[in-house]
């Protein structure tokens, strides 16, 4: 990958971040900030549980990422297979792009059924009612497998990518330009209340995320006909 587009993924996440991550990952940074975080921790006690949750959650995503780049390698070794690969990932951005416009109700279906889940109900109350560190970062690692369409995209191009090495870091600076977002969710909830900024950032991520899986669909279909690229 060139350095173009290690910026749009950054500014993609970053972007998401402001909209869909505080949607899904807001629920789980409002309940244990007031379940798990008491008012009269000072403001560095406070801070070293909301790295520690963060911390979980890229861990959560590196690991996804290298899991997914292997899987891409092991599926693109011929070139008909590579451009198969870039066309289904390609069409796995676009579903999450139109899930994020409220087009699709796929993405949504798969979040819901894991919140659902018995198992995941109760790991998540016997962290919630800790208050020790590791269990904030035991959180967050639960967290960074919540099934998610923003984190279906990244894990699209991971495996796209075909490699262990560049699947891990590209989940890696999702998760890591997101995280100031949610760092800043963490200590001050209210900030993010403005719905209609909320909704802009989605849209302005959600446009990307199209255009993006667009192009891969196009690139992968290039692997099969004499296309322009």
């Amino acid at each position: 990958m060139n350095g173009i587009e290690w910026w749009l993924i950054v500014s993609i996440a970053f972007a998401g971040s402001f909209g869909h991550c505080i949607g899904m990952c807001g629920g789980f940074i409002v309940a244990y900030s007031s379940t798990k975080i008491d008012a009269s921790m000072s403001r560095a006690a406070q801070l070293i549980r909301h790295g520690a949750y963060n911390l979980g959650r890229v861990s959560s995503y590196v690991v996804l990422g290298m899991l997914f780049g292997a899987l891409g390698a092991l599926l693109s070794f011929t070139m008909e297979m590579h451009g198969a690969l870039f066309i289904f990932a390609g069409a796995v951005m676009v579903v999450t792009a139109l899930g994020m416009f409220g087009v699709s109700s796929l993405i949504h279906a798969l979040e819901r059924g894991f919140s659902s889940n018995s198992l995941f109900k109760a790991l998540f109350s016997r962290l919630i009612k800790s208050k020790s560190v590791g269990s904030f970062f035991a959180l967050g690692v639960m967290n960074g497998f919540f099934p998610c369409g923003f984190v279906f995209f990244f894990a699209a191009k991971a495996a796209a990518s075909a490699s262990v090495i560049d699947g891990g870091l590209i989940m890696a600076a999702f998760g890591l330009a997101t995280v100031p977002t949610l760092l800043a969710l963490g200590q001050s909830v209210s900030f993010f209340k403005e719905i209609a900024f909320r909704q802009t950032m989605n849209r302005i991520a959600a446009s990307a995320i199209l255009i993006y899986g667009l192009y891969s669909i196009y690139y992968g279909l290039a692997y099969f006909f004499d296309l322009p690229l």
